[in-house]
């Protein structure tokens, strides 16, 4: 594991994770490469349960991360890969309250049970101990995002945490990394106008929901 994103999902994550992959740090575990592939999001739904599990095995097949469910075991990662970089993306919680509330928390996912998706009941359990309130208690929950964002800066050394916002562009992430900015557009995927089309469309592609 060379890469680490910490930041709590709609804070840029789909667009990290394919410029991640751009610079040459792929596979980048994502939900949604969770949602296609169930059968690998078991050890998830058993870290998300309490359980113990071995990270190298689980993470095996990674050189980065972004997004859940990485981002709500970002201690345990971090510690076990002691080199990888570590990223976290940021907003401003206001408007990201409101893109959770219309995405994550919107009907598209309601219907989605433990069965069919073990990557969303892991998210699900997690949301409950990360955020500690109901989704509706909009000052809970960004009192919650800045204490996420406030306790891995005060936990990852500066030198190895980069806070980054995915409308600066290449810059900062390819100069935190020690690379070259590619000349093409950074990736800007996964707006809250697509969400609930391309969480239906992996929905019924992989788990058979409602059409």
């Amino acid at each position: 594991m060379d890469v680490i994103g910490v930041g709590l999902g709609r804070t840029g994550t789909h667009s990290l994770k394919f410029a991640l992959e751009r610079l040459g740090f792929g596979p980048c575990c994502h939900m949604y490469d969770l949602m296609a592939a169930p059968e690998k999001a078991h050890p998830w739904l058993a870290a998300a349960r309490g359980e113990q599990v071995d990270w190298r095995e689980v993470c095996q097949e990674y050189r980065s991360t972004t997004d859940f469910p990485g981002c709500s075991h970002w201690r345990e990662l971090t510690a076990c890969y002691p080199r990888a970089s570590v990223v976290l993306t940021v907003r401003d919680p206001r408007s990201w309250y409101e893109s959770v509330m219309a995405t994550f928390f919107s009907p598209a996912t309601s219907y989605i049970s433990p069965e069919q998706s073990p990557i969303m009941e892991a998210a699900r359990l997690r949301a409950a101990t990360d955020f500690k309130c109901r989704p509706d208690d909009a000052e809970g929950m960004m009192a919650a995002f800045r204490a996420h964002n406030a306790e891995v800066q005060a936990t990852i050394p500066a030198d190895r945490l980069l806070v980054y916002r995915v409308t600066e562009g290449w810059g900062p992430l390819c100069a935190f990394l020690g690379l070259e900015t590619p000349d093409e557009p950074f990736p800007k995927v996964n707006d809250r106008r697509s969400y609930e089309e391309a969480m239906v469309s992996r929905f019924r592609q992989h788990c058979g929901g409602p059409r």
